[in-house]
């Protein structure tokens, strides 16, 4: 982002509240007003559709008024923070509400989903996350690394290693609660072998740290002042710990307030660095910990990803008028449900693959379901070698069961086992009956390898 949003105007005048009283009763003014607050736009977007700066003015005075009657306090005292829940958010949180700490179905099926998902997500998100905060390293060799067990080789593989490590971590402690030696602990996990140790999971001591674009200069926020810190996180556990049973001002959607956990924690900036991925790690831990199970397969930071540029001025259009989170969370939603679109997607890839390990299964009948499935996925690699360690990962299982999984896939003639360095890999053997054959085993995953 090269430069900053324009913040919005402080005070109306005489002469917009004179405009107003003129074209009140013009429809397209009441029709931009409706449209532009039920899209939630902020005073810079409305730069580039209202050229006329009087009539702008005036509809953004009219838009604020009503926003303003809608405002809810958010219950967390140390700062001022205020949000509206829009139609579109409300319609949002329902259908999350429906499918993300449910069943979920596709086709009126119920949907089995494997452990190996679960890893896949976890490491995209370590993944996504790791890049958004500037990993110098690719999404194919990051994934490659974390399934093959291989040593990170630089900082960025070392920030991928971290993430993926902090995620298993959290979703582990979805049922502690939120403490300042909890968020330690993720900042630990997230920064090990990437900052000065000095600062590996500890507050920050100085006010020397801004968000600013690395190549501009340009300054985006100036993080509160370091002697605060201590009494924001404080504020910041009570908020996440306080139930909606327990007496607060308001209620608040567990996804709301997994978002605004994101916001204060990015707000606050507590860290030297990693204050993005502590800040992205803590949501995960808040859904889950409130029942949302289905986040565990969301890799959300990918779709961050995509819009970063978005991201930032989430931030900025929160800060700049009047810490209205509204449009940190109007992104937030937007990121969820593109989320679940794409977890959709991907569980009816995997449904197709379960139907290609069935017919490995009904083929071989020497091989448990888990095996065909490792063996389907040799057979989608083909031009790839597989690891122990690999294999252990991506199905979550000891390391003896994925040797002996993989050894009986070798006895039986499907895989060959060879040396490189110093340690067992295990490929595709291109002799395998079932393979060279072209059967509808072959045939379905080479047309879906072509398709992809």
């Amino acid at each position: 982002m090269n430069k900053l949003p324009e913040k919005p105007p402080a005070i109306w005048d005489e002469k917009t509240l004179q405009k107003i009283g003129d074209i009140e009763q013009d429809t397209d003014f009441i029709k931009m007003v409706t449209e532009y607050n039920s899209r939630y736009l902020s005073w810079d977007e409305l730069r580039y559709r209202i050229p006329d700066p009087e009539k702008r003015m005036a509809i953004w005075a009219v838009m604020k008024i009503l926003r303003r009657m809608r405002y809810e306090t958010v219950p967390y005292h140390a700062i001022d923070l205020k949000c509206s829940t829009t139609p579109g958010i409300l319609r949002s949180l329902h259908i999350f509400d429906q499918y993300l700490s449910g069943t979920i179905r596709i086709d009126n099926r119920t949907i089995r989903l494997e452990q190996s998902y679960i890893i896949n997500s976890l490491m995209e998100e370590g993944i996504a996350s790791s890049i958004l905060e500037g990993a110098a390293t690719t999404r194919r060799a990051a994934k490659d690394m974390l399934r093959k067990g291989t040593k990170p080789r630089n900082k960025g593989e070392h920030m991928v290693a971290n993430n993926y490590r902090a995620m298993l971590y959290i979703r582990d402690q979805k049922d502690t609660p939120l403490t300042p030696d909890f968020i330690l602990a993720i900042h630990r996990l997230v920064t090990e072998n990437t900052l000065d140790p000095a600062a590996v999971g500890q507050f920050r001591n100085n006010n020397g740290i801004v968000v600013a674009d690395p190549a501009t200069g340009v300054v985006y926020h100036t993080p509160p002042d370091h002697t605060k810190i201590l009494n924001l996180i404080d504020e910041l556990c009570r908020f996440a710990n306080t139930d909606d049973d327990d007496g607060v001002e308001t209620f608040i959607h567990p996804i709301i307030k997994g978002i605004i956990l994101h916001f204060l924690i990015g707000y606050i900036h507590p860290f030297e660095d990693g204050n993005g991925r502590t800040a992205r790690s803590i949501f995960y831990w808040y859904v889950l910990s409130r029942g949302y199970w289905l986040f565990e397969y969301m890799p959300i930071s990918r779709i961050i990803l995509r819009s970063r540029k978005d991201y930032a001025l989430a931030y900025l259009y929160t800060e700049y008028d009047e810490m209205d989170l509204t449009y940190f969370i109007q992104y937030n939603i937007r990121c969820i449900e593109e989320a679940r679109s794409d977890l959709l997607s991907y569980i009816e890839k995997k449904q197709s693959e379960q139907k290609e390990t069935f017919a490995i299964i009904r083929s071989i009948r020497k091989i448990n379901q888990r095996q065909a499935e490792i063996l389907r996925e040799i057979m989608e690699h083909s031009d790839d070698y597989f690891t122990i360690h690999q294999i252990m990962e991506t199905h979550s299982i000891a390391y003896q069961t994925a040797r002996t999984d993989l050894l009986r896939l070798t006895d039986l003639g499907y895989i060959k086992k060879e040396k490189l360095d110093r340690k067992f890999i295990f490929i595709l053997n291109e002799q395998c009956a079932l393979w060279k054959e072209g059967g509808k085993i072959g045939n379905g995953i080479q047309a879906r390898q072509k398709k992809e």
